[in-house]
């Protein structure tokens, strides 16, 4: 029975599910349509979280197929199931295309213009896992792209059932920024953790310099905190949400940034984005009054 229970664990293990927390992005569309209160539209987010779940494990299983021999040179990543030969790169590959095949066809059954971006979301991933990654700047850049589609499946799913719904724009700066500061922030990590083994991991850190990334760092967190500040007192957000109380919440995100780049320079932490949120209480707590406080100012008037 120990060894069936391993065994699952290793395949669990393969598809992340600790990373799926990325994907709440895709939930941010029904919160800020203010269709939060509409079962159907609530529902149809919920499934276009579950099928971004399957895409993006799909995508993670492959990468770890393609970068095994690299993975296995990793401090951290060398534990990873195909790295350390507890699932085979066969097997990992099957996993990976039954995934994206489930996930693609349930993206087809949620609407065109939903499946169109989930489409997407995986042409730029399987982009980044072959050719982008090793690429510096593109790399990042590539991963915020990511996020945005995340953002836009969000919106289109609903988009799908009512036409009616806009894409704001704002959401997808905040989006974009976010990523970036996450993206590069994950870097610095690499590059300490790694230090002159960074190359061999990974081509493009080569070309990244700490100070660098402590300049890219702050220079995105201040764009992304000016797009989320803009957006509050925007004269088409206040109208279309009808409230001007969004501004109360921009000392949330402002802390949560600052903690963020607290625990990446200070803390050595950033390695590894969606862990740090659970291991750190003042970010966590920061990021759940935030969902809380906007819950409520949108809905609760």
């Amino acid at each position: 029975m120990r060894p069936i229970v391993i065994g699952i664990a290793a395949w669990i293990a393969l598809m992340r599910p600790k990373q799926w927390i990325k994907n709440v992005v895709v939930l941010a569309g029904v919160v800020f349509a203010g269709r939060l209160d509409d079962p159907p539209f609530v529902l149809a987010a919920l499934a276009a979280f579950v099928v971004f779940c399957a895409l993006s494990s799909a995508i993670y299983v492959f990468n770890d197929v393609i970068d095994v021999e690299k993975d296995r040179l990793h401090p951290e990543k060398k534990t990873r199931p195909v790295a350390a030969g507890r699932v085979s790169r066969g097997a990992a590959l099957g996993l990976a295309a039954l995934l994206l095949a489930v996930g693609l066809a349930a993206a087809w059954q949620l609407g065109p213009r939903f499946s169109a971006t989930a489409v997407t979301f995986v042409g730029v991933n399987v982009s980044y896992s072959l050719w982008f990654k090793q690429r510096v700047i593109i790399d990042v850049m590539a991963i915020s792209v990511s996020f945005m589609l995340r953002a836009i499946a969000g919106v289109e799913v609903l988009r799908d059932a009512d036409p009616t719904i806009g894409l704001s724009a704002w959401l997808l700066l905040c989006t974009f920024f976010l990523a970036l500061v996450m993206g590069f922030g994950k870097r610095r990590s690499e590059l300490v953790l790694l230090q002159e083994h960074a190359a061999g991991h990974r081509s493009a850190l080569e070309h990244y310099s700490v100070p660098l990334l402590d300049a890219i760092v702050p220079m995105t967190s201040t764009a992304a905190i000016l797009a989320y500040s803009i957006y509050t007192i925007w004269p088409e957000t206040v109208a279309k949400l009808a409230t001007d109380k969004l501004v109360y919440t921009v000392p949330l995100v402002v802390y949560g940034f600052f903690r963020y780049l607290f625990l990446v320079r200070e803390r050595g932490l950033g390695g590894n984005p969606s862990e740090i949120l659970f291991r750190d209480r003042g970010l966590l707590l920061c990021v759940v009054t935030w969902v809380v406080a906007i819950v409520v100012i949108l809905y609760f008037r």
